[in-house]
């Protein structure tokens, strides 16, 4: 039996940033394409008119590409109702109620900080708002293991599992859908996309920027919870993840929560910890700040397919580009008949998926150089380039948590699997190493991938 469509959308934090970034040019969106047409009613404390809120709603749009179709904008607007008050008071559950009208299967999506989330989702239980509703939480979902079973619990005394959807905008990138369709409708990668063949798997995923005037937040989260607990360990299910028994989000979940859960521990030598230059004058930081604003970490998955390979995950703030990539490096023919090939002279056959900026999949193969002599250079065979008219993250997850499509979020057991890996690093750990501003992080990082040829850096 399909999932029945939510019939309105809230959004509980309207009037922040998150929404005038990212959540109004996705219904912007999304009006233009004809997947809404539900009452939006935005909650928050302000005490806004209708018309502040348009002219915030048009002001984003305009920021994020322009207006370019104005019955749609006006569309929009009139769907648009505004509920003030204070998530903690019951009267303004009572005033959604009234706003709600006939709307019987709501989706509520949680646009504020993670402290607000239980006191909304109760809030919510208490006025009976949670019948045939769906909500919609934004990462990060708790900051370690215990408050993540804390938040999970709370969630699920107010709403069943099917009907909790985790946002998390990597995971509804093109490129990162690609990964699990390229995996799974080729024949020719199975036979090799194990222990057997695969030497090593990196992640890179840097940013030529700081943390932007959010210091405050950086400090209460910091890179390894922010970027690597989050997007980067999705990234790694995956690509690690057994093929499901069909496409069924559920059967997808199940495979991806076994990667988590065979995930070894991070130990404190398996991770380094930098800090950028300047950081702790950033407004907000502590003078003596220990944060990681990046982290490089060797990981290990305890699974038939890929025990003994390591994989090496990185990010970090104020690096020289802007890119995430991912390379597996295939190991070496078992015999050199030629002098020149790797990985002596170079790496090794490989596999690179780019996924920002722009979508590419690429194979890394040697060929031969003209004349008598057996020399031959490394080549890449792109398989897919960036493709025009893609849906932007948040419009199609949005439509997707409103359609009751679970396919692209993630689920209790693999987020609790998730934090069981980092959690003994959280507090227990060595300091920031210092890093300058431009660099691939504190040179402490390479010494744990030393063995497997270095670190292969991204380039615009």
């Amino acid at each position: 039996m399909a999932a029945s469509r939510s019939d309105a959308l809230v959004i509980f934090g309207v009037t922040g940033d998150l929404a005038h970034k990212m959540i109004f040019p996705a219904l912007y969106a999304m009006v233009k394409r004809g997947t809404l047409k539900v009452p939006v009613i935005g909650v928050a404390l302000p005490k806004w008119s209708p018309e502040r809120l348009h002219k915030r709603v048009t002001d984003s749009i305009k920021r994020s590409g322009g207006i370019d179709n104005r019955r749609a904008l006006h569309h929009l607007l009139s769907l648009l109702k505004y509920v003030s008050g204070d998530y903690k008071d019951p009267n303004t559950f009572t005033a959604i109620k009234s706003a709600l009208g006939g709307a019987r299967r709501p989706a509520y999506y949680l646009a504020i900080p993670p402290s607000l989330f239980e006191t909304v989702i109760n809030g919510l239980g208490a006025a009976n708002l949670a019948k045939h509703a769906r909500v919609i939480v934004e990462k990060p979902f708790g900051r370690d293991l215990a408050s993540a079973k804390e938040l999970n619990q709370a969630a699920r005394a107010v709403f069943p599992e099917d009907s909790i959807f985790r946002i998390d905008h990597f995971l509804g990138k093109e490129a990162i859908m690609n990964i699990l369709y390229f995996r799974f409708a080729n024949s020719f990668l199975e036979p090799i996309w194990n222990r057997n063949y695969v030497a090593s798997v990196q992640i890179t995923m840097s940013e030529d920027f700081g943390v932007k005037g959010r210091g405050a937040f950086y400090e209460s989260a910091g890179c390894l919870r922010d970027v690597v607990a989050n997007h980067l360990f999705q990234v790694v299910a995956l690509l690690a993840m057994e093929p499901p028994s069909d496409r069924d989000f559920g059967a997808v979940h199940n495979e991806k929560a076994s990667v988590f859960r065979a995930m070894r521990p991070i130990k404190p030598d398996d991770l380094v910890r930098g800090q950028y230059a300047g950081y702790r004058k950033e407004p907000g930081v502590a003078k003596n700040s220990d944060v990681e604003t990046f982290c490089a970490l060797r990981l290990f998955i305890d699974s038939w397919r890929w025990a003994g390979v390591p994989w090496y995950l990185r990010s970090g703030k104020f690096l020289p580009d802007t890119a995430t990539e991912i390379l597996v490096e295939l190991k070496a023919p078992p015999q050199r008949l030629f002098a020149d090939s790797a990985p002596a002279t170079g790496r090794t056959n490989y596999v690179r998926f780019r996924l920002s900026p722009g979508a590419a999949i690429a194979l890394a193969a040697r060929v031969k150089i003209p004349g008598k002599e057996f020399v031959g250079e490394q080549r890449e065979l792109f398989l897919l380039e960036d493709q025009a008219g893609e849906e932007a993250p948040y419009e199609r997850l949005l439509g997707d948590a409103m359609v009751g499509d679970g396919a692209l979020f993630t689920r209790e057991d693999a987020v609790e699997a998730a934090w069981a890996v980092v959690d003994p690093v959280l507090k227990t750990h060595h300091r920031v190493r210092p890093y300058k501003r431009g660099s691939w992080g504190p040179k402490q990082a390479d010494t744990i991938i030393a063995s497997d040829g270095g670190w292969h850096n991204p380039k615009p």
